[in-house]
Order: structure tokens, then sequence, then C-alpha cells
């Protein structure tokens, strides 16, 4: 079977780690997998420019038997899930077609990530969390932005967290965890070196470590001892650009509700608390 539910998702999240001569095979499968699995592996091979050895070594660097099983499984994925396409936008697209191509490339996001999304280590995640003394959640640029909304709602239930988005504090905070505290490292390509850094700096001090990537087989994923996978298609000036927050942030508030559920009266009480005190600020506003 595929390491991952769909061939197409592990091929792209595997494609950063491929040869250049295996992206060439990556390539002509991911632009054309309707007519890949009529072709053999000579024809796939001429297609792609390669050897039919280069072919076998590609199924083989994925986890697959060879040739005839990865094409029996990718015949099952086209056949059971045909991804619409969304195109990238275009200068002269309006409104409309914008629209259209971002919400559909939001929802192919979404339903991606919920294939690779493994229940059973996000079961383990949440429990980690909601037993941690100090939770750190660490993002730069895109990925700082969903860094700081996990600390927003881990936050309303009690639980003692950080968002961090500053490579230095980074750092310098990470180093201060302790055995029994975690951090969370969130990044797309899986190659941001601060979050990397982050990642093992809390590791060295005892901290358990969870990496938010794209990509399982990224520096950052190395540097996570659990990882919770994504699945968006990012490309500059795509709408996927987009999607690849949408889809963190699902799985932000996955891991929120799984962790709040793990001590839910603790967290059903500091979420009366926190409501308590801002409905008294709002009440304040309007006499004012």
């Amino acid at each position: 079977m595929s390491p991952i539910a769909s061939t197409l998702l592990h091929l792209r999240s595997a494609y950063p780690t491929l040869r250049p001569a295996e992206r060439r095979v990556a390539d002509t499968i991911l632009e054309n997998p309707d007519d890949v699995i009529h072709l053999s592996i000579t024809d796939l091979a001429a297609e792609a420019g390669v050897s039919d050895a280069t072919i076998v070594k590609f199924c083989k660097r994925l986890g697959y038997k060879g040739f005839q099983e990865f094409k029996i499984l990718l015949a099952q994925d086209v056949v059971t899930k045909q991804v619409p396409i969304y195109g990238e936008i275009e200068l002269d697209d309006d409104v409309e077609t914008i629209k259209e191509k971002i919400f559909q490339a939001n929802i192919t996001a979404l339903q991606d990530t919920a294939q690779v999304l493994k229940a059973s280590v996000l079961e383990t995640a949440a429990k980690a969390l909601a037993d941690a003394g100090e939770i750190h959640f660490y993002g730069m640029g895109a990925s700082g932005i969903v860094a700081l909304d996990a600390e927003h709602k881990f936050s309303r239930i009690g639980l003692r967290v950080g968002a961090f988005v500053d490579a230095h504090t980074q750092l310098t905070r990470a180093a201060l965890l302790e055995p029994g505290d975690a951090a969370v490292g969130i990044s797309y390509s899986g190659d941001t070196l601060e979050i990397v850094e982050a990642l093992e700096a809390a590791r060295l001090a005892g901290a358990l470590t969870i990496a938010i990537t794209n990509y399982p087989q990224s520096t950052v994923a190395a540097a996570g001892d659990l990882v919770l996978l994504t699945a968006s298609q990012e490309d500059i000036l795509r709408s996927g650009v987009i999607s690849s927050r949408v889809a963190q942030l699902s799985v932000i508030d996955s891991l929120f509700i799984a962790v709040a559920l793990v001590n839910f009266v603790r967290s059903k009480e500091s979420i009366e608390r926190t409501k308590k005190v801002l409905s008294r600020h709002r009440m304040a506003q309007r006499r004012a």
C-alpha cells in the first residue's frame, strides 16, 4: 500500500527530496496523471527524458515496490479523487474567477490535509500539550500569524502558552524550556532555518517538539518528535500561497479542540472566566 492515502499527495510532499532526473519524472506524472496510468515504464521514461532505471529508482524512493505498484495505486487515486483544477490567478481574471480559484484552492488544501493528517499523531500531540507545563509556538512570516492564532486559542483554555515570531526570541525562550514542556514549529516548506534551530534548542532543553509542515522529509520535520502534516500546493503567484495558511490554521484548530477535550472541565472553566472578563470590558465600552 502507498505510504500515504493519496499517491499524488505523497509525490508532492516528497518532491523537494527528489534528484533532478526524478523531478522530471514527478513533473510528468503531476502534469498528466490520467495519461501516465496507461503508459509502460519505457513510455514514461521517454516522456520524462530519463532511463527506465530512473523510473524504478523513483518508485522505490517513494516507498513502492516498483513501477507496477505505483501505477496501480496512482490509477486508484485518479479514479477515486478527481481534484478540480483551480489554476493560477491571471492578470485578466475577473472577480468571479478569482473567487472561484481561491475558494477551490482552499477547499482542495483542506481535503488533502484531512487525508495526510494522521489522527493517531494528532491524538498523541493533543495529550502531550494538555499535560505540558509550558507550550511554545514558533513561526516566521505567514506561519507566524498561525502561531499567534494558536497562542490566542490555547491561552483561552488555561494553558501556559506563548507564540514567538522573532528568531532571537525563539531561540532564547526555547533554551529555557524544561522536560515536560512542548514546542510547536510551523513551516510550510519545512526548510525555515529559524524554526529548525528553535525546535532543536527546545529538544536539547528536554521539551517535546512538534512540527507542522507540508513536507515529511524536511529539516523541520526531522526536528520534530511528532509531525503533523498539511497538504497544500503553494507556488509563487498562485492561490496556494493562501491555502497553505488555511491548512495550517485547520491543523491548529483540530489540535486545539482535541487538547480542550482532554481536560474538558478545566477548558470550560477557563473559557467561562475569560468570557466573563471580556463581557465586562464590552459593557464598559458601551457605557462610554
